[in-house]
């Protein structure tokens, strides 16, 4: 099987040393890819997330403020967008159209909504200097970064940005580009994930509190469906098409058994299954929380405000 064979590839690329051209700069010995400016904003996030929460539960106690679940969670999804971006996952996903689309449905569907789920801000605030909290705080504020915010943490604004994201990037002269050009590959890998960061966020954390946490709710599963139609469009488009979009994405697709065309379609299948699942499960999630909220003879506790 296709799976198989990817698994075992990457084992063996963890195992011995490897040919090592492309973009990515990487341990020819390894694979393993160390990319500043990919992992420098990642272990800023880390080490801020790490400090905050130690003086944030110096402060008020063991799981207050941030609670262990939610620590959990951020660092599961660290370690998840870590691996992605570092492993030789990142490396094949240059030459595997199958690999670069598990490394992105990696960044936008379990990394980002884990990390969102921990509501980093709280800790990361906590870790600056006691005296520039206060300042920054307030600099937050200003209508100059408060505006913009507001405009992009709308559901339906940040809906809309990760839904753009999700197709500029598969455009094929845009995809192909990425392929061509280091920048290029960063921002796209950058701007996948800060979109699907921004949408969890705004899902699980946007403004409301009482009867609007409800709606929130509603909205969300609303932004959900609108994502899951037009991904499983996307995968569709990609699973059932007759031609390559992109012809250097599929260079180790023979070494699967696989034309680059299957090598494709493959992808497309990962973007329209597995990945409507998740969202159809975050869906479901945030549907029963809506309908739980109503119901006061449900028997269990009515939803209060993040």
């Amino acid at each position: 099987m296709p799976a198989m064979r990817l698994l075992g590839l990457l084992l063996g690329l963890l195992a011995g040393p490897a040919m090592a051209h492309g973009l990515s700069e990487v341990d020819p010995g390894s694979l393993w890819s160390f990319d500043p400016w990919l992992l420098s904003p990642l272990y800023i996030a880390g080490i801020g997330f790490y400090m905050g929460t130690q003086r944030l539960w110096h402060h008020a106690g063991g799981g207050r403020g941030v609670s262990f679940a939610q620590v959990a969670a951020f660092w599961t999804g660290w370690l998840v967008v870590a691996l992605a971006l570092t492993s030789p996952l990142h490396w094949l996903g240059e030459r595997l159209f199958t690999a670069h689309m598990i490394e992105h449905e990696l960044l936008m569907v379990v990394g980002a909504p884990l990390m969102a789920f921990a509501r980093i801000n709280g800790p990361m605030m906590w870790s600056l200097p006691a005296a520039l909290r206060p300042a920054i705080g307030r600099a937050l504020n200003w209508p100059i970064l408060a505006r913009p915010w507001a405009l992009i943490s709308h559901p339906v604004s940040a809906t809309a940005l990760h839904g753009l994201a999700l197709w500029a990037w598969h455009a094929p002269p845009l995809y192909a580009l990425a392929l061509q050009n280091t920048g290029v590959h960063r921002f796209q890998h950058i701007s996948f994930f800060a979109t699907a960061l921004l949408f969890w966020w705004v899902l699980l954390h946007g403004r409301g509190s009482g009867r609007s946490v409800r709606l929130r709710d509603g909205i969300a599963i609303v932004c959900l469906f609108i994502t899951v139609l037009h991904s499983g469009v996307l995968g569709a488009l990609l699973t059932l098409s007759t031609r390559l979009w992109i012809p250097a994405q599929g260079v180790f697709a023979a070494e699967f058994g696989l034309t680059p065309l299957e090598d494709q379609q493959l992808a497309g299948m990962l973007m329209w299954v597995p990945m409507g699942i998740l969202y159809t499960g975050a869906a479901l999630f945030f549907a029963h929380r809506w309908l739980t909220s109503m119901d006061p003879h449900s028997g269990l506790s009515p939803v209060r405000p993040g």
